[in-house]
């Protein structure tokens, strides 16, 4: 009886670790995120990566107690894993911009935590830094934020990336109103890493706050030719257009082709782009 209980064990985990698990996960990467769900449901014992992923589509899905509660079962079964941290962390954190003024500073303070402990396990994660770095530079004293941790934290993302660590400190420099330093950081990133669209877009995105729209629409250009047709920068142009209440023609084409593009897990959900179009609509009305 002890010799099958170990056959069983060893072919549940199989089934966990094989084909089932990958198909999900590429339907995860493809954004299907109902039909990973569906095979991660079936798959008889779940370990820790079975766990995430059932919580990653969770959060894509904008489930986020769902999210969290599969990703503590990850982390409890993988506790040395930073990239499980870090999805609870950012589960955490939506559950605190969505919840109540009573229990969203426990959230808050759940999101930190975890964002401490992934970058503690991996100390070397943009990923992990970033998101650590953006909690302190968002969150008041209180709930654990404060400029001189987002310091500390943009310099070791600095450390890892020199480029990275340029938009960091172009943030801090906006949060102080030193507009001319958020600028000079800015474009040190993009001299540092010129094919990074996401270095134009975030210069692009400064420039329209600024009102410079001319040189805010160079910088897209030059994203553009870079990558013509990238999702990220179809929907990062539409979005600027419509703040600045400019091309709305053109920001509803781009929405348009956005949701019927192949998006990834890292892009703006479909959702969001149609709620997008449909404020690009009542403006233009």
């Amino acid at each position: 009886m002890k010799t099958f209980a170990i056959l069983v064990s060893l072919t549940c985990a199989l089934w966990a670790a094989g084909p089932e698990f990958d198909r999900a996960r590429k339907l995860y990467d493809q954004t299907a995120f109902d039909q990973s769900l569906q095979i991660l449901r079936a798959i008889p014992d779940k370990d820790a990566k079975v766990q995430a992923l059932i919580g990653r589509n969770y959060y894509m899905q904008g489930e986020y107690k769902k999210a969290t509660e599969a990703l503590e079962k990850a982390f409890a079964a993988d506790s040395q894993n930073g990239e499980y941290a870090l999805w609870l962390g950012r589960s955490f954190g939506r559950r605190a911009e969505t919840a109540s003024p009573f229990t969203a500073p426990g959230y808050a303070s759940k999101a930190r935590q975890y964002f401490e402990k992934s970058v503690q396990l991996s100390p070397r994660d943009l990923d992990a830094l970033g998101d650590l770095f953006e909690y302190y530079l968002e969150a008041p004293g209180l709930l654990g934020g404060g400029m001189d941790k987002a310091e500390a934290t943009a310099e070791k993302i600095s450390l890892v990336s020199p480029s990275d660590g340029y938009l960091a400190q172009a943030k801090m420099a906006e949060r102080h109103k030193q507009y001319s330093k958020a600028e000079e950081q800015l474009r040190r990133a993009v001299d540092m890493a010129p094919q990074k669209i996401g270095r134009l877009i975030e210069l692009a995105r400064f420039l329209t706050k600024q009102g410079r729209l001319q040189e805010a629409d160079q910088s897209l250009a030059r994203a553009d030719h870079i990558a013509p047709d990238s999702p990220t920068l179809m929907y990062a142009k539409a979005d600027l257009y419509i703040r600045s209440g400019r091309n709305l023609e053109l920001a509803k084409s781009l929405l348009t082709r956005y949701m019927s593009s192949d998006l990834t897990p890292d892009d703006p959900p479909r959702s969001d782009a149609a709620k997008l179009l449909r404020r690009a609509q009542s403006s233009g009305s």
